[in-house]
């Protein structure tokens, strides 16, 4: 079987199970009580999760380097972190925890939405694996790029949690003092809370990724072209969401904020992400633009 065929039936097959799932989850969260719904839900993401790792490793077997020289490649492994990163929120952070099955009705439309266009909407010259640009021929690009990748996975999904809060959350709090003197939230909602906390958990995790991953890129940069910092656009909106992240984390560690100010900031942080991301690439150019659009 070529690598064309593998790679089409992998995509398709994980488009075909993160649809499937994601209307399960949707299925779920209207009624509830529909256990086998949520089990269904869950393995379609397991299947797809695997569809992906198998089609990046095909890739990487393949082309002889890690499998991130492209914007083809770079979806499929951002979908492969967002389904990861869905699964641990779900059995790793949320186990026993209400809300559980609200996870992956917000976070498996974001998967499937990167599938559809990775797969359908991008020419075959775009998924077609190409020769590496000498500045990417070296070990930092499986270090940097895939750290950053992974942070914008936990970051999606921490924010997509902070957009199911707002929605499911009442608009206003119960104020009350501890002991300290000091004031916290306490929610009506049990489904609110959990996800106001699961959506801080998976953030905090997004936010140390993406540190890593600025800090590996600035040493890389240096080797490659003699600078730490060029204020090229990726770096600058890369410190833009880091500082949005990090103002998120501020209020919510040092102010002891939680609820919905703190929720519309990381609404926000979801859409810095996607211009840092793709946006950047599509406004101008830079040092980072090969291999995606330009």
């Amino acid at each position: 079987m070529s690598l064309a065929v593998l790679q089409n039936w992998l995509d398709n097959t994980a488009f075909a199970f993160l649809l499937f799932a994601m209307l399960a989850h949707w299925a779920v969260a209207l009624f509830p009580q529909w256990v086998i719904l949520r089990q269904v839900g869950t393995a379609g993401v397991v299947i797809a999760n695997g569809s992906l790792a198998c089609l990046l490793s095909a890739r990487w077997l393949d082309a002889g380097y890690f499998p991130l020289s492209n914007l083809y490649e770079s979806l499929c492994f951002i979908a492969w972190g967002i389904t990861a990163v869905q699964l641990y929120v779900q059995y790793g952070i949320s186990r026993n925890l209400v809300g559980k099955p609200l996870v992956g009705a917000f976070t498996t439309p974001i998967a499937t939405g990167i599938i559809a266009f990775a797969s359908l909407s991008l020419p075959p010259s775009m998924q077609t694996a190409t020769p590496l640009v000498p500045a990417l021929k070296s070990n930092w690009l499986m270090m940097h790029v895939s750290v950053i990748l992974l942070s914008y996975a936990a970051l999606m999904v921490g924010s997509a949690l902070a957009i199911a809060f707002l929605l499911v959350s009442p608009k206003t709090a119960v104020i009350q003092g501890d002991s300290l003197g000091m004031s916290s939230y306490r929610w009506d909602n049990s489904l609110a809370s959990t996800l106001d906390n699961l959506s801080y958990r998976t953030i905090g995790l997004g936010f140390l990724l993406i540190t890593v991953g600025i800090i590996s890129g600035a040493v890389w940069a240096n080797e490659a072209w003699g600078t730490y910092w060029s204020w090229d656009p990726k770096e600058t909106w890369s410190l833009i969401v880091w500082l949005v992240y990090a103002a998120y984390l501020h209020m919510r560690i040092s102010k002891g904020w939680q609820g919905r100010k703190p929720a519309y900031i990381a609404a926000f942080g979801f859409l810095a992400v996607w211009v840092c991301y793709l946006g950047v690439n599509l406004l101008g150019k830079g040092l980072h633009s090969y291999g995606w659009f330009f």
